[in-house]
């Protein structure tokens, strides 16, 4: 159905990919994988004829007979939607906040002139329905703020599949979802495909939801396809250097330290955390929403603790009134003996033994400013010293950059350098708890494992304590000594993590372990792991 040969792009003269070639067929699941930076984004968009200005193609994209490529912009127009739907990473960008959700599925079908509104209104409340969102719990006057990320991620599959395109493309569409609901989404795609006989582009970094997913593979690095064919034939004979350095890394674990014995650093006792719940009369008002219930757990000093669960535990509710930032209702918080009043201002010395880093490095960064102020920006809170400039220096080079760089800004750096830098600036005021907050969710793998080798130098060379926030249950099982699995504000279950990783206890944390995509073992050559949960 669709059919790529020689395709190649330059933007501004610069070559962004080199004789791309591959065949999609109806029905079938076509897996993209590689590097952020390898073109699997580009070569999708070069699909939908969605590129920047200055680009420029040659080569052909065939559907059915046309050329994607040459074809005019008003034909290209009933095209898109209508018989390529397209779905992005982040669906809280691709969604209009204004409009809700009946109105947005709704759109597709209006545009293309498919149906009158009424008519629209009927077939997205179809939609909605099929991928799970029900009318009973979420009517058509939804908008995408009072839906969590995977329900919103249905949305725009909803919208993608509103007209039942040939083909539909899923750009990175579960990366940031948890495993549970990343799960669903991947059933509910693959079901689509099997319902509505449509092909489906896959293009992701995970190589263990490519193995889950796809028919056929192809594996890109600097704008190339350096490997295709079956997805089982591709991961059992791993013929290009390439595709063997991201499944290594994809199962990476860095070298284990010796266990903690230090006195307790970070210890929560009893924690709850309660939010107001609005009116449902003029004399009733429904009691609290508990969001943290009775959590309690100790961080020893050098140790890496690991809290896991789904969107919506409190898993981020927690972490604020750790870093002092929410109040709490009951039981109390304390960092190296004293107590952290949470929701109150937190004395200079206190803040600077608790850091944090944070999922997305690129918007936690004021854009306008140099490496070297970012760097420093935590010397607004506990005081600049006399040796700044040096710290700074200092901490470049603790996490693989040069001194150099701090004069650049923070456009000018890949994805895991800015996560390199974001490290930095937790480390500039020499703290002794790091939280890491879904730190490498949105890396590709190599990018990951070479942040994980830098996370554990790090806590071996300064004694750092982590708290490592994440949904990635491979990445925790390498990187954390014990772990936390939190549902509905409480710990379900904790212990030492190799242990809850390979007899787990709890029919949730089983759930869990469950629902991560692994590689199958059959797949995979002798002498090969399979992965960090297999």
């Amino acid at each position: 159905m669709i059919s790529l040969q020689n395709l190649s792009l330059a933007i501004h003269g610069t070559p962004i990919l080199r004789d791309v070639s591959f065949d999609i067929t109806p029905g079938q699941v076509f897996g993209l994988v590689g590097e952020s930076g390898s073109g699997k984004s580009m070569t999708a968009q070069a699909l939908m004829q969605l590129l920047p200005h200055g680009a420029e193609t040659s080569g052909r994209a065939m559907l059915d007979g046309t050329d994607l490529l040459t074809t005019p912009e008003p034909q290209m127009c009933a095209i898109r939607g209508n018989r390529i739907g397209m779905i992005f990473q982040e669906p809280m960008t691709a969604l209009n906040p204004v409009q809700t959700i009946g109105d947005q599925v709704a759109e597709t079908l209006l545009i293309h002139g498919q149906a009158t509104r009424g008519e629209a209104l009927r077939i997205a409340r179809q939609r909605l329905d099929r991928v799970g969102l029900p009318e009973t719990r979420f009517p058509l006057s939804r908008y995408p703020h009072e839906l969590s990320g995977g329900q919103r991620q249905r949305v725009c599959i909803a919208m993608a599949i509103a007209l039942r395109p040939e083909l539909l493309i899923a750009d990175e569409p579960t990366t940031a979802l948890d495993v549970t609901t990343q799960a669903q989404i991947l059933d509910l795609l693959k079901g689509l495909v099997g319902e509505e006989q449509m092909a489906l582009m896959l293009i992701t970094h995970d190589l263990a939801v490519v193995a889950g997913m796809a028919d056929h593979l192809a594996v890109m690095r600097k704008g190339e396809v350096v490997e295709q064919g079956p997805t089982e034939t591709v991961f059992s004979e791993m013929r290009h250097p390439y595709t063997r350095q991201l499944f290594e890394a994809s199962g990476h674990h860095p070298d284990s330290l010796a266990k903690p014995q230090g006195t307790p650093l970070l210890q929560v006792k009893e924690a709850v955390r309660e939010y107001p719940v609005a009116r449902t009369g003029l004399f009733h008002r429904p009691p609290p929403f508990r969001a943290v219930d009775g959590v309690s757990f100790v961080i020893k000093q050098g140790e890496s603790l690991g809290l896991v669960g789904e969107s919506g535990c409190g898993k981020s509710t927690l972490t604020r009134a750790i870093l002092g930032l929410d109040p709490l209702q009951g039981g109390e918080i304390r960092l190296d003996g004293e107590a952290v009043h949470a929701g109150q201002h937190m004395p200079a010395h206190m803040r600077r033994k608790m850091q944090v880093v944070f999922q997305d490095p690129y918007g936690s960064f004021n854009p306008r400013h140099r490496v070297r102020r970012l760097i420093a920006e935590p010397f607004h809170l506990t005081g600049r010293p006399d040796d700044a400039n040096a710290r700074i220096d200092q901490v470049l080079e603790a996490v693989g950059l040069a001194p150099q760089d701090a004069g650049k800004f923070i456009h000018e750096f890949s994805g895991g350098q800015r996560q390199r830098i974001a490290i930095a600036r937790a480390l500039i005021t020499r703290p002794e708890l790091i939280v890491l907050d879904e730190a490498v969710s949105a890396l590709d793998v190599r990018v990951r494992a070479q942040i994980l080798d830098l996370l554990a130098d790090l806590r071996g060379e300064f004694g750092l304590s982590y708290l490592f926030i994440s949904h990635d249950l491979g990445v925790v099982r390498s990187i954390t000594d014990r772990v936390l699995v939190m549902k509905a504000g409480q710990i379900v279950e904790h212990g030492e993590t190799e242990t809850v990783f390979t007899a787990p206890r709890h029919d949730y944390t089983k759930s869990l372990i469950a629902a991560a995509p692994v590689i199958p073992a059959e797949w995979q050559a002798e002498g090969r792991h399979a992965g960090p949960l297999v």
